[in-house]
């Protein structure tokens, strides 16, 4: 039987999607940010049916999250969603129809000042890792290896207070294309 790494999906929108997915700040945080964007293909068209994680430290530099994000009901089983209160520093949310997406989330700290985003797509066949930085970091390790246009491709741009749009390009020239991340799994 082949699993979903094995073959072209996309089978997101079965299982993996959940209530609030996209919320992860707590309810009325006035720290709140939203990040939002369109995720586009090799030709620049909008990606309808991509699914996104967020993965980020707590404000205070944290990094142990809390349950919450797939709650279920105890009487009959059914996917709650988040409780409003916790901060979990996880987030999961699809894309629309036009390839947008949006998160509402905390700042992340300034030892750690990016999300890191994990995006699965029709045509992979392994999901890809990149990361949202809400501004360029001097002495960053990763950013400080990129040149400069590529550098480009992984800070958001502040659009106005506590708004960053930060769009994400699978494939394109240099220029355009997202830096994407390699994780290599130790042998033995």
């Amino acid at each position: 039987m082949s699993t979903p790494s094995q073959t072209v999906g996309p089978f997101y929108g079965y299982a993996l999607p959940f209530a609030k997915g996209g919320e992860i700040a707590p309810a009325g945080d006035p720290r709140t940010i939203t990040v939002h964007g369109v995720v586009r293909d090799g030709n620049g068209s909008p990606v309808p049916d991509a699914l996104l994680e967020f993965w980020q430290s707590a404000p205070d530099g944290s990094r142990t999250g809390a349950p919450g994000s797939l709650r279920r009901d105890p009487a009959d089983g059914a996917v709650l969603g988040r409780d409003g209160v916790a901060f979990t520093g996880f987030g999961r949310v699809a894309t629309d129809a036009d390839g947008r997406y949006a998160v509402r989330t905390l700042p992340p700290p300034a030892d750690a000042p990016y999300l890191a985003v994990v995006l699965f797509a029709r045509g992979l066949l392994h999901h890809l890792h990149t990361r949202a930085y809400l501004a360029d970091q001097e002495g960053d390790a990763l950013l400080a290896a990129l040149p400069e246009d590529r550098r480009a491709t992984l800070i958001a741009r502040q659009e106005r207070e506590g708004v960053y749009g930060f769009d994400i390009r699978i494939q394109g020239r240099a220029a355009e294309e997202t830096v994407f991340l390699e994780f290599h799994r130790p042998r033995g």
